[in-house]
């Protein structure tokens, strides 16, 4: 898979930028500056409105993340729930990115967290661990 299969795929759509990006996110694991000039040169838009885009999302990586990737809900209804206390009790080493993101769209089963498109609720201390413990 390339950049250029991705545009081709989209093609003719109008807003593919966004769409565009995440496949390019999900493909490769990031969105490098190739990517963006290639990007920006087919949907005729400068290399700063792709770049202001990806710069805007942080779902949206400039570099391949070198570890894998957890995001715990940080939202009120997670922090009601306790996820505060669940992530000071973890012990990642180091292993795993832990980035906060606010509502994951669980609020009734929550604490939450996500793992690629996965998403993970009820967590207790035992089961964030296991989830940590096989990324």
């Amino acid at each position: 898979m390339t950049v250029q299969d991705i545009l081709d795929r989209h093609r003719g759509i109008e807003g593919a930028l966004l769409p565009i990006l995440h496949d390019v996110q999900a493909a490769f694991g990031h969105v490098s500056e190739e990517a963006i000039k290639t990007i920006a040169s087919s949907l005729n838009l400068t290399r700063a409105e792709v770049h202001g885009v990806v710069s805007f999302y942080h779902d949206f990586k400039s570099a391949p993340e070198g570890r894998p990737v957890l995001k715990i809900c940080r939202a009120e209804a997670c922090q009601a729930r306790g996820v505060d206390a669940l992530v000071s009790e973890l012990a990642d080493n180091g292993r795993v990115k832990l980035e906060t993101v606010y509502c994951l769209g669980l609020c009734s089963v929550g604490p939450a967290a996500m793992t690629g498109d996965k998403v993970h609720a009820r967590l207790d201390t035992a089961k964030l661990q296991a989830l940590v413990d096989s990324l």
